[in-house]
């Protein structure tokens, strides 16, 4: 079974895609803030973490880097309710993926 960490700080969204993906048999775990994220990341172990870009405690794409060296086979997309720069992604030339909002429950599943 597949686990998944979302670090969002919309818990409507959590909460739905947690329970899109609980009947599709992937394990879920939420984290609402990046300093909580970081802790579950080392107690859950997820496969695919997706990580919203604008977090009350800092930006998701300034941590997505330094996430990936700490546990470079973790799948990252990053969710973002704007559009991204084309140098960001340059940036991240490791293979982050990106996903706007809204976002669809289909195509989350994409990305896992």
């Amino acid at each position: 079974m597949k686990r998944v960490l979302i670090i969002d700080d919309e818990e409507d969204l959590c909460m739905l895609v947690q329970s899109y993906l609980c009947k599709k048999n992937y394990e879920v775990a939420i984290a609402y803030t990046l300093t909580e994220g970081f802790k579950k990341l080392e107690t859950f172990s997820p496969d695919v973490l997706l990580l919203d870009n604008n977090l009350p405690d800092g930006m998701g794409w300034k941590e997505a880097g330094n996430i990936h060296r700490k546990f470079p086979d973790l799948n990252i997309t990053l969710i973002s309710a704007y559009h991204m720069p084309k140098d960001f992604t340059l940036e991240m030339n490791w293979g982050v993926n990106i996903l706007e909002k809204p976002i669809s429950l289909n195509d989350i599943e994409k990305y896992l």
